[in-house]
Protein backbone atom coordinates (compact mmCIF):
# COMPACT_ATOMS: atom_id res chain seq x y z
CA UNK A 1 0.00 0.00 0.00
CA UNK A 2 1.52 3.26 -1.08
CA UNK A 3 -0.69 5.01 1.40
CA UNK A 4 1.36 5.27 4.53
CA UNK A 5 4.21 7.36 5.73
CA UNK A 6 7.34 5.45 6.62
CA UNK A 7 10.53 7.23 7.52
CA UNK A 8 13.58 5.02 7.18
CA UNK A 9 17.22 5.83 7.80
CA UNK A 10 19.07 6.35 4.57
CA UNK A 11 22.27 4.84 5.88
CA UNK A 12 23.39 2.46 8.59
CA UNK A 13 26.79 1.30 9.80
CA UNK A 14 26.93 -1.81 7.62
CA UNK A 15 26.75 0.11 4.37
CA UNK A 16 23.04 -0.34 3.73
CA UNK A 17 21.17 2.26 1.68
CA UNK A 18 17.69 2.94 2.89
CA UNK A 19 14.63 4.74 1.71
CA UNK A 20 12.93 7.82 3.09
CA UNK A 21 9.54 6.79 1.89
CA UNK A 22 6.01 8.19 1.72
CA UNK A 23 3.44 5.43 0.38
CA UNK A 24 0.72 7.77 0.09
CA UNK A 25 2.04 10.12 -2.58
CA UNK A 26 3.84 7.41 -4.46
CA UNK A 27 7.22 6.63 -2.92
CA UNK A 28 9.93 9.29 -3.02
CA UNK A 29 13.53 9.92 -1.86
CA UNK A 30 14.28 13.62 -1.32
CA UNK A 31 17.84 14.30 -2.34
CA UNK A 32 19.47 17.75 -2.41
CA UNK A 33 22.61 17.34 -4.44
CA UNK A 34 25.53 19.57 -5.05
CA UNK A 35 27.13 18.59 -8.30
CA UNK A 36 29.96 20.90 -9.23
CA UNK A 37 31.00 20.95 -12.81
CA UNK A 38 33.24 23.17 -14.70
CA UNK A 39 36.37 22.71 -16.67
CA UNK A 40 37.45 22.02 -20.16
CA UNK A 41 34.95 19.24 -20.89
CA UNK A 42 31.19 19.67 -21.01
CA UNK A 43 29.49 16.80 -19.18
CA UNK A 44 25.92 17.83 -19.98
CA UNK A 45 23.61 14.88 -20.43
CA UNK A 46 22.25 11.91 -18.51
CA UNK A 47 24.53 9.89 -16.25
CA UNK A 48 23.40 6.71 -14.51
CA UNK A 49 24.86 4.05 -12.26
CA UNK A 50 23.86 1.41 -9.73
CA UNK A 51 24.51 1.44 -5.99
CA UNK A 52 25.13 -2.17 -4.96
CA UNK A 53 24.25 -2.70 -1.33
CA UNK A 54 23.37 -5.88 0.60
CA UNK A 55 20.43 -7.73 -1.02
CA UNK A 56 19.55 -4.97 -3.49
CA UNK A 57 20.62 -2.65 -6.27
CA UNK A 58 19.60 1.01 -6.41
CA UNK A 59 19.85 2.84 -9.76
CA UNK A 60 20.78 6.53 -9.57
CA UNK A 61 20.43 8.97 -12.50
CA UNK A 62 21.75 12.53 -12.82
CA UNK A 63 20.38 14.83 -15.55
CA UNK A 64 23.00 17.52 -16.17
CA UNK A 65 22.41 20.64 -18.28
CA UNK A 66 24.16 23.98 -18.70
CA UNK A 67 22.47 27.35 -18.20
CA UNK A 68 24.30 30.70 -18.40
CA UNK A 69 27.62 28.98 -17.94
CA UNK A 70 26.56 27.08 -14.82
CA UNK A 71 25.59 23.45 -14.52
CA UNK A 72 22.06 22.55 -13.38
CA UNK A 73 21.32 19.02 -12.24
CA UNK A 74 18.23 17.01 -11.40
CA UNK A 75 18.24 13.48 -10.10
CA UNK A 76 16.14 10.34 -10.38
CA UNK A 77 16.06 7.33 -8.10
CA UNK A 78 13.94 5.11 -10.38
CA UNK A 79 13.59 2.17 -8.01
CA UNK A 80 12.19 4.53 -5.37
CA UNK A 81 9.82 6.36 -7.71
CA UNK A 82 11.73 9.65 -7.41
CA UNK A 83 12.03 11.74 -10.56
CA UNK A 84 13.43 15.17 -11.52
CA UNK A 85 14.58 16.08 -8.01
CA UNK A 86 16.22 19.51 -8.07
CA UNK A 87 19.76 19.86 -6.76
CA UNK A 88 21.37 22.80 -4.96
CA UNK A 89 24.62 23.17 -6.85
CA UNK A 90 26.83 21.43 -9.40
CA UNK A 91 30.63 21.69 -9.87
CA UNK A 92 33.15 20.00 -12.15
CA UNK A 93 36.84 20.90 -12.11
CA UNK A 94 39.91 19.15 -13.47
CA UNK A 95 37.73 16.21 -14.49
CA UNK A 96 36.59 15.79 -10.89
CA UNK A 97 32.88 15.74 -10.08
CA UNK A 98 31.38 16.34 -6.67
CA UNK A 99 27.73 15.88 -5.69
CA UNK A 100 26.57 16.89 -2.25
CA UNK A 101 23.24 16.42 -0.50
CA UNK A 102 23.97 18.17 2.76
CA UNK A 103 20.58 17.71 4.41
CA UNK A 104 20.86 13.92 4.15
CA UNK A 105 24.63 13.83 4.58
CA UNK A 106 25.18 12.56 1.02
CA UNK A 107 28.36 13.24 -0.97
CA UNK A 108 29.23 11.81 -4.37
CA UNK A 109 32.76 12.28 -5.70
CA UNK A 110 33.98 10.91 -9.00
CA UNK A 111 36.69 11.34 -11.62
CA UNK A 112 35.92 11.37 -15.34
CA UNK A 113 37.95 8.79 -17.26
CA UNK A 114 37.02 8.48 -20.92
CA UNK A 115 33.22 7.99 -20.85
CA UNK A 116 32.92 6.82 -17.25
CA UNK A 117 32.84 8.72 -13.97
CA UNK A 118 34.42 6.46 -11.37
CA UNK A 119 33.50 7.47 -7.87
CA UNK A 120 32.05 6.91 -4.45
CA UNK A 121 28.63 7.66 -3.01
CA UNK A 122 28.94 8.44 0.70
CA UNK A 123 26.06 8.80 3.11
CA UNK A 124 26.38 9.39 6.82
CA UNK A 125 30.11 8.88 6.49
CA UNK A 126 29.79 5.38 4.97
CA UNK A 127 31.07 4.95 1.38
CA UNK A 128 29.57 2.88 -1.44
CA UNK A 129 31.22 2.58 -4.88
CA UNK A 130 29.17 4.22 -7.67
CA UNK A 131 30.39 4.49 -11.25
CA UNK A 132 28.36 6.54 -13.73
CA UNK A 133 28.04 6.02 -17.47
CA UNK A 134 26.48 8.40 -19.95
CA UNK A 135 23.05 7.53 -21.25
CA UNK A 136 19.41 7.30 -20.29
CA UNK A 137 18.32 4.78 -17.68
CA UNK A 138 15.82 2.16 -18.82
CA UNK A 139 13.93 -0.33 -16.71
CA UNK A 140 14.44 -3.90 -17.82
CA UNK A 141 11.75 -5.17 -20.15
CA UNK A 142 8.83 -6.86 -18.45
CA UNK A 143 8.18 -10.14 -20.29
CA UNK A 144 4.60 -10.46 -18.99
CA UNK A 145 3.41 -7.32 -20.77
CA UNK A 146 1.04 -8.22 -23.62
CA UNK A 147 1.57 -6.89 -27.11
CA UNK A 148 -0.96 -6.02 -29.78
CA UNK A 149 -2.93 -7.36 -31.48
CA UNK A 150 -4.75 -8.71 -28.41
CA UNK A 151 -6.81 -11.91 -28.72
CA UNK A 152 -9.82 -10.02 -27.35
CA UNK A 153 -11.68 -6.76 -27.89
CA UNK A 154 -10.34 -3.57 -26.32
CA UNK A 155 -12.55 -0.48 -26.23
CA UNK A 156 -11.58 3.00 -25.04
CA UNK A 157 -14.46 4.34 -22.93
CA UNK A 158 -15.48 7.38 -20.89
CA UNK A 159 -17.89 7.81 -17.99
CA UNK A 160 -18.81 10.64 -15.62
CA UNK A 161 -19.20 10.89 -11.86
CA UNK A 162 -22.39 12.87 -11.23
CA UNK A 163 -21.52 13.11 -7.51
CA UNK A 164 -18.26 14.92 -8.27
CA UNK A 165 -19.29 17.70 -10.62
CA UNK A 166 -19.63 15.35 -13.59
CA UNK A 167 -15.87 14.91 -13.91
CA UNK A 168 -15.04 12.62 -16.81
CA UNK A 169 -13.05 9.43 -16.48
CA UNK A 170 -11.11 7.71 -19.24
CA UNK A 171 -10.64 3.99 -19.27
CA UNK A 172 -10.42 0.74 -21.18
CA UNK A 173 -13.03 -2.02 -21.36
CA UNK A 174 -11.67 -5.37 -22.53
CA UNK A 175 -14.09 -8.04 -23.73
CA UNK A 176 -13.38 -11.72 -24.41
CA UNK A 177 -14.20 -12.88 -27.92
CA UNK A 178 -16.85 -15.51 -28.43
CA UNK A 179 -18.49 -15.08 -25.03
CA UNK A 180 -21.88 -13.44 -24.91
CA UNK A 181 -22.27 -11.13 -21.90
CA UNK A 182 -19.41 -12.32 -19.69
CA UNK A 183 -19.05 -11.35 -16.02
CA UNK A 184 -17.16 -8.08 -15.65
CA UNK A 185 -14.69 -6.79 -13.05
CA UNK A 186 -13.79 -3.20 -12.24
CA UNK A 187 -10.14 -2.76 -11.18
CA UNK A 188 -9.57 -0.35 -8.26
CA UNK A 189 -6.04 0.94 -7.80
CA UNK A 190 -3.98 1.37 -4.66
CA UNK A 191 -3.23 4.72 -3.08
CA UNK A 192 -1.41 7.50 -4.83
CA UNK A 193 -2.25 8.82 -8.32
CA UNK A 194 -2.50 5.79 -10.60
CA UNK A 195 -3.23 5.37 -14.27
CA UNK A 196 -5.44 2.56 -15.57
CA UNK A 197 -2.46 0.17 -15.59
CA UNK A 198 -1.52 1.03 -11.98
CA UNK A 199 1.95 1.73 -13.39
CA UNK A 200 4.71 1.78 -10.78
CA UNK A 201 8.50 1.49 -11.08
CA UNK A 202 8.37 0.13 -14.62
CA UNK A 203 5.60 -2.38 -13.84
CA UNK A 204 1.98 -2.33 -15.10
CA UNK A 205 0.18 -4.81 -12.83
CA UNK A 206 -3.36 -3.87 -13.91
CA UNK A 207 -2.46 -4.32 -17.58
CA UNK A 208 -1.19 -7.81 -16.79
CA UNK A 209 -4.24 -8.63 -14.63
CA UNK A 210 -6.69 -7.29 -17.20
CA UNK A 211 -5.02 -9.22 -20.02
CA UNK A 212 -5.09 -12.46 -18.02
CA UNK A 213 -8.70 -12.16 -16.91
CA UNK A 214 -9.99 -11.25 -20.36
CA UNK A 215 -8.20 -14.23 -21.90
CA UNK A 216 -9.97 -16.34 -19.25
CA UNK A 217 -13.40 -15.09 -20.30
CA UNK A 218 -13.89 -12.22 -17.84
CA UNK A 219 -14.49 -8.68 -19.07
CA UNK A 220 -12.50 -5.94 -17.32
CA UNK A 221 -12.95 -2.20 -16.87
CA UNK A 222 -9.90 -0.28 -15.73
CA UNK A 223 -9.63 3.51 -15.65
CA UNK A 224 -7.29 6.37 -14.82
CA UNK A 225 -7.73 7.81 -11.32
CA UNK A 226 -9.30 11.25 -11.11
CA UNK A 227 -6.80 13.89 -12.20
CA UNK A 228 -4.48 11.31 -13.75
CA UNK A 229 -3.70 10.79 -17.46
CA UNK A 230 -7.00 11.02 -19.35
CA UNK A 231 -9.31 11.55 -16.35
CA UNK A 232 -10.51 14.90 -15.04
CA UNK A 233 -10.64 16.09 -11.43
CA UNK A 234 -8.22 16.96 -8.62
CA UNK A 235 -6.57 13.92 -7.08
CA UNK A 236 -4.81 15.89 -4.34
CA UNK A 237 -8.05 16.94 -2.63
CA UNK A 238 -9.74 13.54 -2.71
CA UNK A 239 -10.16 10.98 0.07
CA UNK A 240 -10.93 7.26 0.07
CA UNK A 241 -14.64 8.10 0.09
CA UNK A 242 -14.26 10.24 -3.04
CA UNK A 243 -12.50 7.36 -4.80
CA UNK A 244 -15.36 5.08 -3.75
CA UNK A 245 -17.79 7.42 -5.50
CA UNK A 246 -15.67 7.10 -8.64
CA UNK A 247 -16.06 3.31 -8.46
CA UNK A 248 -19.81 3.74 -8.07
CA UNK A 249 -19.78 5.85 -11.24
CA UNK A 250 -17.93 3.03 -13.04
CA UNK A 251 -20.58 0.56 -11.85
CA UNK A 252 -23.32 2.88 -13.13
CA UNK A 253 -21.57 3.05 -16.50
CA UNK A 254 -21.38 -0.74 -16.81
CA UNK A 255 -25.10 -0.99 -16.14
CA UNK A 256 -25.58 0.92 -19.42
CA UNK A 257 -23.53 -1.72 -21.27
CA UNK A 258 -25.99 -4.61 -21.12
CA UNK A 259 -25.15 -5.09 -24.78
CA UNK A 260 -21.70 -6.54 -24.00
CA UNK A 261 -21.51 -7.61 -20.33
CA UNK A 262 -23.64 -9.42 -17.78
CA UNK A 263 -24.81 -6.52 -15.61
CA UNK A 264 -26.01 -9.00 -12.96
CA UNK A 265 -22.43 -10.18 -12.46
CA UNK A 266 -20.45 -6.98 -11.90
CA UNK A 267 -17.54 -7.44 -9.51
CA UNK A 268 -14.83 -5.30 -7.91
CA UNK A 269 -11.13 -6.14 -7.75
CA UNK A 270 -9.23 -3.76 -5.46
CA UNK A 271 -5.52 -3.64 -4.73
CA UNK A 272 -4.21 -2.19 -1.43
CA UNK A 273 -6.36 0.91 -0.78
CA UNK A 274 -8.57 -0.47 -3.54
CA UNK A 275 -9.11 -3.41 -1.20
CA UNK A 276 -10.63 -0.95 1.28
CA UNK A 277 -12.77 0.72 -1.36
CA UNK A 278 -14.27 -2.48 -2.82
CA UNK A 279 -16.14 -3.55 0.36
CA UNK A 280 -17.03 0.09 1.05
CA UNK A 281 -18.91 0.12 -2.28
CA UNK A 282 -20.20 -3.46 -2.05
CA UNK A 283 -21.61 -2.98 1.45
CA UNK A 284 -23.90 -0.27 0.10
CA UNK A 285 -24.73 -1.85 -3.25
CA UNK A 286 -26.35 -5.27 -3.13
CA UNK A 287 -26.02 -5.58 -6.91
CA UNK A 288 -22.24 -6.14 -6.65
CA UNK A 289 -21.74 -9.85 -7.34
CA UNK A 290 -18.21 -10.33 -6.02
CA UNK A 291 -15.16 -8.67 -4.51
CA UNK A 292 -11.53 -9.69 -4.89
CA UNK A 293 -9.30 -8.01 -2.29
CA UNK A 294 -5.63 -7.95 -3.28
CA UNK A 295 -3.52 -7.03 -0.24
CA UNK A 296 -6.58 -5.35 1.21
CA UNK A 297 -6.53 -4.08 4.81
CA UNK A 298 -8.43 -5.97 7.48
CA UNK A 299 -7.33 -3.71 10.35
CA UNK A 300 -7.72 0.02 10.90
CA UNK A 301 -5.51 2.61 9.23
CA UNK A 302 -3.52 3.47 12.33
CA UNK A 303 -2.57 -0.17 12.86
CA UNK A 304 -1.65 -0.53 9.19
CA UNK A 305 0.80 2.35 9.54
CA UNK A 306 2.32 1.11 12.79
CA UNK A 307 2.77 -2.49 11.65
CA UNK A 308 4.06 -1.43 8.26
CA UNK A 309 6.70 0.82 9.78
CA UNK A 310 7.81 -1.86 12.23
CA UNK A 311 8.20 -4.40 9.43
CA UNK A 312 10.10 -1.94 7.24
CA UNK A 313 12.52 -1.17 10.06
CA UNK A 314 13.00 -4.87 10.77
CA UNK A 315 13.88 -5.49 7.12
CA UNK A 316 16.73 -3.01 7.35
CA UNK A 317 17.93 -4.30 10.74
CA UNK A 318 17.02 -1.25 12.84
CA UNK A 319 17.60 -2.14 16.53
CA UNK A 320 14.51 -3.25 18.43
CA UNK A 321 14.96 -0.41 20.93
CA UNK A 322 14.77 2.16 18.13
CA UNK A 323 11.71 0.47 16.59
CA UNK A 324 9.93 0.54 19.96
CA UNK A 325 10.89 4.18 20.50
CA UNK A 326 9.52 5.20 17.11
CA UNK A 327 6.32 3.16 17.59
CA UNK A 328 5.68 4.63 21.04
CA UNK A 329 5.53 8.18 19.76
CA UNK A 330 4.02 7.45 16.32
CA UNK A 331 1.10 5.82 18.13
CA UNK A 332 0.49 9.15 19.87
CA UNK A 333 1.05 11.15 16.67
CA UNK A 334 -1.58 9.15 14.79
CA UNK A 335 -4.07 9.70 17.61
CA UNK A 336 -3.52 13.45 17.28
CA UNK A 337 -4.02 13.20 13.52
CA UNK A 338 -7.33 11.41 14.05
CA UNK A 339 -8.74 14.56 15.63
CA UNK A 340 -6.61 17.12 13.82
CA UNK A 341 -7.02 20.68 15.13
CA UNK A 342 -4.71 22.70 12.88
CA UNK A 343 -1.74 24.59 14.35
CA UNK A 344 -2.32 23.26 17.84
CA UNK A 345 -2.02 19.68 16.54
CA UNK A 346 0.99 20.59 14.40
CA UNK A 347 2.86 21.73 17.51
CA UNK A 348 1.95 18.58 19.44
CA UNK A 349 3.12 16.37 16.57
CA UNK A 350 6.34 18.35 16.17
CA UNK A 351 7.10 17.98 19.87
CA UNK A 352 6.67 14.20 19.62
CA UNK A 353 8.97 13.96 16.60
CA UNK A 354 11.60 15.89 18.53
CA UNK A 355 11.22 13.39 21.37
CA UNK A 356 12.03 10.57 18.94
CA UNK A 357 15.07 12.52 17.79
CA UNK A 358 16.24 13.38 21.30
CA UNK A 359 15.75 9.88 22.72
CA UNK A 360 17.22 8.00 19.76
CA UNK A 361 20.55 6.29 20.27
CA UNK A 362 21.58 7.57 16.86
CA UNK A 363 19.96 5.38 14.21
CA UNK A 364 16.83 7.54 13.91
CA UNK A 365 18.38 10.82 15.01
CA UNK A 366 19.81 11.88 11.65
CA UNK A 367 16.56 11.58 9.73
CA UNK A 368 14.54 13.94 11.94
CA UNK A 369 15.83 17.29 10.77
CA UNK A 370 13.59 20.32 11.28
CA UNK A 371 12.70 20.33 7.59
CA UNK A 372 11.93 16.60 7.56
CA UNK A 373 9.65 17.01 10.56
CA UNK A 374 7.88 19.95 8.95
CA UNK A 375 7.31 18.09 5.67
CA UNK A 376 6.19 14.94 7.45
CA UNK A 377 3.59 16.87 9.44
CA UNK A 378 2.19 18.26 6.18
CA UNK A 379 1.86 14.76 4.77
CA UNK A 380 0.33 13.29 7.92
CA UNK A 381 -2.34 15.98 8.12
CA UNK A 382 -3.73 15.93 4.59
CA UNK A 383 -7.45 15.09 4.31
CA UNK A 384 -6.57 11.78 2.68
CA UNK A 385 -4.18 10.72 5.44
CA UNK A 386 -6.52 11.77 8.25
CA UNK A 387 -9.26 9.73 6.57
CA UNK A 388 -6.93 6.75 6.22
CA UNK A 389 -5.83 6.83 9.85
CA UNK A 390 -9.46 6.87 10.95
CA UNK A 391 -10.62 4.24 8.47
CA UNK A 392 -11.89 0.96 9.96
CA UNK A 393 -12.51 -1.74 7.32
CA UNK A 394 -14.71 -3.68 9.75
CA UNK A 395 -17.47 -1.07 9.33
CA UNK A 396 -17.90 -2.10 5.69
CA UNK A 397 -16.65 -5.69 5.60
CA UNK A 398 -19.16 -6.62 8.32
CA UNK A 399 -21.93 -5.50 5.92
CA UNK A 400 -20.56 -7.12 2.76
CA UNK A 401 -22.55 -10.19 1.73
CA UNK A 402 -21.35 -10.83 -1.85
CA UNK A 403 -18.78 -13.52 -2.66
CA UNK A 404 -15.32 -12.43 -1.45
CA UNK A 405 -11.82 -13.64 -2.29
CA UNK A 406 -9.05 -12.06 -0.18
CA UNK A 407 -5.44 -12.87 -1.02
CA UNK A 408 -2.27 -11.45 0.46
CA UNK A 409 1.38 -12.18 -0.17
CA UNK A 410 3.26 -13.93 2.61
CA UNK A 411 6.10 -11.40 2.26
CA UNK A 412 3.95 -8.30 1.95
CA UNK A 413 5.73 -5.68 4.08
CA UNK A 414 3.06 -3.01 3.61
CA UNK A 415 -0.18 -4.81 4.44
CA UNK A 416 0.98 -7.67 6.66
CA UNK A 417 -0.65 -10.86 5.53
CA UNK A 418 -1.84 -12.88 8.51
CA UNK A 419 -3.28 -10.10 10.66
CA UNK A 420 -5.10 -8.48 7.74
CA UNK A 421 -6.52 -11.72 6.34
CA UNK A 422 -7.70 -12.66 9.83
CA UNK A 423 -9.32 -9.25 10.21
CA UNK A 424 -11.07 -9.54 6.85
CA UNK A 425 -12.43 -13.01 7.64
CA UNK A 426 -13.67 -12.05 11.12
CA UNK A 427 -15.48 -9.01 9.75
CA UNK A 428 -17.09 -10.92 6.87
CA UNK A 429 -18.33 -13.60 9.28
CA UNK A 430 -20.24 -10.87 11.13
CA UNK A 431 -22.22 -10.23 7.94
CA UNK A 432 -23.13 -13.93 7.76
CA UNK A 433 -21.43 -14.01 4.38
CA UNK A 434 -21.78 -17.49 2.87
CA UNK A 435 -18.89 -17.33 0.40
CA UNK A 436 -15.57 -16.27 1.94
CA UNK A 437 -12.15 -17.36 0.66
CA UNK A 438 -8.92 -16.08 2.21
CA UNK A 439 -5.47 -17.18 1.07
CA UNK A 440 -1.87 -16.32 1.97
CA UNK A 441 0.37 -16.83 -1.06
CA UNK A 442 3.92 -18.01 -0.38
CA UNK A 443 6.84 -15.69 -1.22
CA UNK A 444 4.70 -12.95 -2.78
CA UNK A 445 5.10 -9.26 -1.89
CA UNK A 446 2.64 -6.35 -1.85
CA UNK A 447 2.57 -6.22 -5.67
CA UNK A 448 2.14 -10.02 -5.89
CA UNK A 449 5.64 -10.49 -7.26
CA UNK A 450 7.70 -13.49 -6.23
CA UNK A 451 10.22 -11.86 -3.89
CA UNK A 452 13.12 -12.56 -1.57
CA UNK A 453 12.40 -10.19 1.33
CA UNK A 454 9.20 -8.32 0.43
CA UNK A 455 11.01 -5.00 0.78
CA UNK A 456 9.87 -2.05 -1.33
CA UNK A 457 13.41 -1.79 -2.69
CA UNK A 458 12.89 -5.07 -4.59
CA UNK A 459 9.83 -3.94 -6.58
CA UNK A 460 11.70 -2.31 -9.46
CA UNK A 461 14.43 -4.92 -9.82
CA UNK A 462 12.13 -7.97 -9.92
CA UNK A 463 11.43 -8.96 -13.52
CA UNK A 464 8.04 -10.49 -12.73
CA UNK A 465 5.13 -8.05 -12.58
CA UNK A 466 2.35 -10.33 -11.27
CA UNK A 467 2.73 -13.91 -10.11
CA UNK A 468 1.04 -16.38 -12.52
CA UNK A 469 -0.01 -18.37 -9.44
CA UNK A 470 -1.95 -15.38 -8.11
CA UNK A 471 -3.41 -14.59 -11.54
CA UNK A 472 -4.78 -18.13 -11.92
CA UNK A 473 -6.23 -18.15 -8.41
CA UNK A 474 -8.18 -14.97 -9.19
CA UNK A 475 -9.53 -16.10 -12.58
CA UNK A 476 -10.35 -19.62 -11.40
CA UNK A 477 -12.20 -18.30 -8.36
CA UNK A 478 -14.33 -15.94 -10.48
CA UNK A 479 -15.07 -18.50 -13.19
CA UNK A 480 -16.18 -21.16 -10.70
CA UNK A 481 -18.87 -18.76 -9.46
CA UNK A 482 -19.94 -16.83 -12.52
Amino acid sequence: MKSCMILLPVKENNDKMYLNKAIRNGVYFVFFLIVTLGSAQDISGDWNGVLKVPSQELPIVFHVSKQNGDYITTMDSPAQGAKDLATDKTTFKNNELEIVLSKLMIVYKGFLENDTIKGTFTQGGMPIPLNLVKGKFKFKSKPQEPSKPYPYLSEEINFKNSKAGNIKFSGTLTLPKGIKKPPVAILISGSGPQDRNEELLGHKPFLILSDHLTKKGIAVLRYDDRGVAGSEGDFSKATTYDFASDVEAAVAYLKTREDVVDIKNIGLIGHSEGGMIAPLVASKNMEIAFCVLLAGPGINGKEILLTQTRKAYELVAIPESEINLNEKYMDQIYDICKNYQGEESDKQISDLFHKIKDESSGVLKAQFTNETIKNTIKQLTTPWMITFINFDPDVYLSKTTCSVLAINGEKDSQVLSKMNLNGIEKSLIKSENKDITTMELKDLNHLFQTSTTGSFSEYAIIEETFSPVALNIISDWINKRF
